[in-house]
């Protein structure tokens, strides 16, 4: 019984100081993980734009986003120059590789591929999945294998890329099973690892859930386990920063409802990949998140 841990890393801050911690805390525990770093600049400052998004203000007075990320984190890109992430932490992003934690791709810029990748063309796309490919490879000497797109967003054009370019597994949906993707009824041979459990930031401050019984409201959710398990979503910027306390209350919660909490290749291997179905993946909304993303839709021709 395998829950995947898969952290996102989306700022500098994120890098430099929440996942040094969530390293710390996943060694206690004897966990794996499998961290996807954002490679290049942090322009979390023009996330601004989002203000005129439905649901967005809403969620940001939910989950206390200065807070979280913090006033200098907020103004990159817009008052301040964004410092570049790959370049800058690359120390960092080896030594979670050496410490025996899976590394991957989660974007160059996030705030551009959460932000505009959905309606980009296959040129746009390409160059984004190069430079970001271009410099994981710089930083770890050797190509990604694994993809997890921010914001969990997608088109049609990063899927196949993600086919052509070798990847052996992505995690770029929200859903509740291992699966291959369809767009469209177009096959796409690199298998999805969806995020099946809710986040933190969905959760808190929605209805009675509060940071200080939100790990107890996702280990209700897990109790009764899928027949092939769970994959949880994290941020290097909660879980790693001001609710690490609440990740290491998951952990132990989670061992002891008897999980084994591995990296995304840990549990891609314990899969048949002949029985994967497939499913379509579409573009739609989720509960206690602004916006649309992508996401498992019902399985073809089943």
């Amino acid at each position: 019984m395998k829950l995947a841990l898969k952290i996102d890393v989306d700022t500098y801050r994120g890098t430099r100081e929440g996942v040094p911690r969530l390293v710390e805390i996943l060694k206690k525990h004897q966990a794996g993980a499998t961290f996807l770093f954002s490679l290049g600049t942090d322009h979390t400052g023009r996330a601004i734009k989002r203000v005129f998004r439905p649901g967005f203000m809403k969620k940001v007075s939910r989950t206390s986003v200065l807070e979280h990320y913090g006033l200098k984190t907020l103004m990159y890109g817009t008052l301040l120059p964004g410092p570049d992430i790959g370049k800058r932490c690359g120390n960092i992003m080896r030594a979670v590789r050496d410490d025996g934690f899976e590394v991957g791709i989660h974007c160059y810029d996030h705030i551009r591929w959460q932000d505009y990748v959905a309606k980009k063309d296959a040129a746009w796309t390409a160059r984004e999945m190069k430079l970001a490919g271009d410099r994981f490879e710089k930083i770890f000497g050797e190509p990604a294998k694994v993809h997890g797109a921010a914001g969990w967003q997608m088109n049609v054009h990063a899927l196949r890329l993600e086919q052509r370019l070798g990847f052996d597994y992505c995690s770029d949906t929200r859903g509740t099973h291992p699966f291959i993707p369809m767009w469209n009824a177009e096959i796409v041979a690199c298998p999805q690892l969806p995020t099946t459990l809710p986040t933190l930031d969905e959760l808190i401050g929605v209805g009675d859930i509060t940071p200080e019984n939100v790990a107890r409201h996702l280990l209700g959710l897990t109790e009764n386990p899928p027949p092939t398990g769970h994959v949880y979503t994290l941020h290097a910027e909660l879980e790693g920063m001001k609710l690490a306390s609440v990740f290491d209350e998951l952990l132990t919660g989670w061992k002891a409802q008897g999980y084994e909490l591995v990296t995304l290749k840990d549990y891609f291997a314990s899969l048949k990949l002949d029985d994967l179905p497939r499913h379509e993946v579409v573009m739609g909304e989720i509960p206690g998140r602004s916006g649309v993303l992508a996401f498992q839709s019902d399985e073809f021709l089943a």
